[in-house]
């Protein structure tokens, strides 16, 4: 397994993976599924952004995928971004989502990012347990913010620090 950029050629399986997540996981607050074109159109707008997205791939093609972005839109945020990381249904717990963060770890802080921040579903025991591995934190909950599957869903936030500067440049 090695960990690359994404490429135009991984968006079907890209898709593919996400849309698992949308109906079959409370991993992706989403109901709607997509098409490579949206797919498409997210991995232009995270390359415009300056925005890495990265695959895991072996000779079986793409196992998962990670990305980050914006936290919230205001200028004061501007150090902050938020991740999203997801392995394919039938690559789980094969430390795919591990290798994958360690490098969108490495590569928020290339870009001198201070702060990543995950946002995850309460019950999903495996991913809060992945990011506390990699450092995170837990800084809050809030209960019942979202809804899938008829039911009410608990947001867990994470964080990570990714540097000691004292102030921001």
């Amino acid at each position: 397994m090695h960990i690359r950029d994404a490429e135009i050629a991984d968006l079907e399986t890209i898709t593919e993976i996400y849309n698992d997540a949308v109906a079959n996981t409370t991993a992706i607050w989403n109901e709607r599924l997509v098409d490579v074109d949206d797919r498409a159109a997210w991995l232009a707008d995270r390359l415009r952004a300056g925005y890495p997205v990265l695959v895991a791939s072996d000779d079986d093609g793409v196992l998962g995928y990670a990305t980050f972005g914006d936290w919230r839109p205001h200028d004061g945020y501007r150090h902050t971004i938020e991740h999203s990381v997801y392995v394919r249904g039938d690559q789980r717990g094969r430390g795919i989502g591990s290798a994958l963060m360690t490098e969108l770890i490495s590569q928020a802080r290339t870009i001198g990012k201070h702060v990543m921040v995950a946002a995850v579903e309460s019950d999903n025991a495996g991913s809060i347990a992945l990011h506390e591995r990699l450092g995170f934190v837990e800084t809050g909950r809030m209960p019942q913010v979202g809804m899938k599957f008829g039911r009410w869903l608990d947001l867990t936030f994470l964080q990570l620090i990714l540097d000691d500067r004292p102030t921001p440049a």
